[in-house]
This record gives C-alpha cells, structure tokens and sequence, in this order.
C-alpha cells in the first residue's frame, strides 16, 4: 500500500491561512446573508409605485422584492373595470408568485392588501413562509372589506370608487411626496369592496404571521387587537402615519427585515 506524501510547508501555510476564513463561515452567518423574497400587495387607490422608497434599503440587504400593481391601479390603470372584483387581485398575486416560481415568500399586505394576501394564502399556502399585515384589514371567511368600513361614495357610473381624501389622509405631508402621489393615486372599482373572500377560507399557523400598526393612523386599531388576540406577532411603527412605506421606508424596511 502507498503512504501518502506529507503535504509541503507552502501547503500547510495555505490551509492555516484559510482557517480563519473558515471559522468565520459559520452556519449562523450563513443563514443572515441568505436573501428573502418579499412580495408586497399595496392598498386601495395606490399601485405597486408606492413601494418605490422601501425597495433600495431591502435590496441593499440582499432581498429579493416584487411589487406588482392590482388590475386597474398604478401602471395598469388603463384595465380599469367594472368586472374587476377581490378575486381579480387575488389572481394578480397568485398569478406573480406561481409565474416567478416563487417559493418561501414573504406576503405583505397593506391597507386593503390585507384583503388580498388573505385570499393568496389560501391559493399558495405552500409557497409562502410568513404573512405580514401592515396596518391592514384582517378579514375572516365569508368576509367583504365592506363588513369592516363603510365604502366611500362612487363616481357617477357607480362603480368608480375614487380616493376619499389626499395624501394627508393616510400620513403624507411632505410637499415632495404629495406632489408624487396625487397623479398616483387612482379609482378604486366598487366590487374589490363587496366582493367577500370564500366561506372555506383557512389562516396560515399563527406563528406565521405579523400584524405591523401605524399609531398615528386610526383606521386599524380594531384589527391590530384581534390579530395580538390570535396570536400574531405584533410590531408598531410609532409616529408613523398610514403610509409609512413613504414616509418612513428606512425603519419599516429594517422591521420587515427583522421580521422575515
């Protein structure tokens, strides 16, 4: 049998020049540098440009991030319809994750994007890791947004729902970020308000999921105390007005970063 050559004194400096290196690699470390893959459904009137401040700092850390607009909104305002419904904007994301192959997705939803991952949860359960509710509605089975707030007024055709108030109603002063908005924001379609998600509707495991509220906006306070009652994660954004992803994205993007 050979014995096997001793290894040179170049080798031997190679190999504990490298140790350190290598200890540093740990599985801990691993694990912080491996990217997550966010998919972020906007609210009501918004489009997937509202996502525009929160996309580089979750970038600079690695992450992958879709923002896809809703049928009607944003750059696909022009399939505005009165046929488009819930279940329209379910399939959108449905649509997004299954087309990019997604897998281990972190499912964001805001405002009445809680509506939305709600019924894309029951579609790709598998597919998806966590859900987070940002000061969004938490619907049960069989529920319409229409159930938890009242509808504002349609447009003449009575099925254009259009934005009840400026950015200011959702946190948005700055003279900058208004003037971004406003030729933004779009009519909502009636039937994304009345439509109800399906009666069999099942949640994910609670320890799956994460309500975020903004303190300084009124409108999800109720839903905030159900979901601590069922056992969500929970998280506030003081300060924050409702559209925290523009006024402050660095803070929100390192809770979401925590989160996932």
């Amino acid at each position: 049998m050979s014995r096997e050559s001793p290894m040179s004194r170049r080798q031997l400096l190679a190999v504990a020049a490298m140790a350190p290196l290598a200890a540093s690699v740990t599985p801990a470390s691993r694990a912080r540098r491996a990217p997550t893959t966010f998919v972020l459904v906007h609210g009501a009137w918004h489009g997937g440009w509202c996502w525009k401040k929160l996309l580089a700092p979750l970038r600079a850390g690695g992450h992958y991030v879709f923002t896809p607009s809703l049928t009607g909104l944003g750059e696909r305002a022009h399939l505005l319809s009165s046929a488009v419904d819930l279940d329209t904007h379910i399939e959108d994301v449905v649509a997004t994750i299954e087309h990019e192959d997604l897998q281990q997705v972190v499912l964001v939803g805001h405002s009445y994007g809680g509506m939305v991952i709600t019924g894309v949860a029951a579609r790709v359960a598998p597919r998806l890791s966590h859900l987070v509710y940002l000061d969004a509605f938490l619907p049960d089975a069989g529920k319409a947004l229409r159930d938890y707030a009242p509808i504002p007024p349609t447009r003449a055709d009575g099925w254009r729902v259009p934005p009840p108030g400026t950015p200011g109603s959702w946190g948005v002063t700055d003279p900058a970020d208004v003037a971004w908005m406003m030729p933004r924001l779009g009519d909502q379609p009636l039937k994304t308000f009345t439509r109800p998600l399906a009666a069999h509707l099942e949640r994910m495991p609670s320890a799956q999921q994460t309500f975020i509220r903004c303190t300084n906006a009124p409108f999800f306070a109720e839903a905030a105390e159900r979901a601590r009652a069922l056992g969500f994660a929970y998280h506030e954004m003081r300060s924050a007005g409702h559209d925290a992803m523009i006024t402050q994205p660095a803070a929100l993007a390192g809770l979401l970063s925590g989160v996932a």
